[in-house]
């Protein structure tokens, strides 16, 4: 009991953290059911339930600062949101799962603490065939696995310079919300269930959504907190990939 406890009151903290650059916290809230060893079958489903609520608020935030670049997410949401759900539809085996889901947590990591922000950098032009591609990509992942795939979306923007971070953060908050949509429809298409603490969950997460979006859509930027969910993420993965 104490445990659950303890995995409640992190959900907030995770979607705070993730919500303040944008992110919907799929990948933080799998690595928590991971070490609190949740069953396979319902962190996929409950990842993107959680996604929907707190990207949805990580979006409205960026969106009321001016930040959202509508050309730039469509490139890539036409071709994720079919792609999403496709992959919702699809089962992989529980081991397959847990080694995927240990591999996109060591690259969260990578991400949040060896990411560069600058502005100083000219913005290109965003190739659309490339862009379809990649979303595509990003969005059958995203489906499989349980997350909305922000986290990779992003630091593909930056890399290429087709974006700034504000706007990176924007784009992927709705890119989020979209694709976690598609891929719980093909869940629950699949005859997958919600579970009974669905509700709880998404309370918990939503306030810290609400906290994070806020903060992080105007001046937040907290290095401490990221390295103490970097631990989180790291401890979590190492669980999946070696047991």
């Amino acid at each position: 009991m104490v445990e659950f406890y303890l995995f409640y009151a992190l959900i907030p903290f995770v979607a705070t953290l993730y919500s303040s650059v944008g992110h919907g916290g799929a990948s933080g809230y799998l690595a928590l059911m991971a070490i609190f060893s949740f069953p396979s079958e319902m962190m996929k489903q409950t990842a993107l339930l959680l996604n929907l609520f707190v990207a949805g608020i990580a979006f409205y935030q960026y969106y009321k600062a001016g930040y959202f670049n509508k050309r730039l997410f469509l490139y890539f949401s036409l071709s994720s949101i079919p792609a999403a759900y496709i992959g919702g539809l699809w089962s992989l085996d529980p081991w397959l799962y847990k080694k995927l889901l240990g591999l996109i947590l060591f690259f969260a990591i990578t991400r949040m603490l060896f990411k560069k922000e600058s502005a100083d950098f000219k913005i290109k032009k965003t190739p659309i065939p490339i862009a379809f591609i990649i979303g595509a990509f990003i969005g059958l992942f995203s489906g499989l696995i349980g997350i909305g795939g922000g986290i990779i979306l992003t630091p593909i923007i930056l890399l290429f310079h087709w974006g700034t971070m504000k706007e990176a953060a924007a784009v992927s908050a709705l890119f989020i919300w979209v694709n976690s949509a598609s891929g719980l429809l093909g869940q629950l298409a699949s005859g997958i269930n919600l579970t009974a603490n669905a509700v709880v969950l998404v309370s918990l997460a939503f306030v810290g959504g609400l906290l994070g979006s806020y903060y992080g859509s105007q001046h937040w930027n907290n290095r401490r907190l990221e390295y103490f969910l970097a631990l989180v993420l790291t401890s979590a993965g190492i669980k999946l990939i070696l047991f």
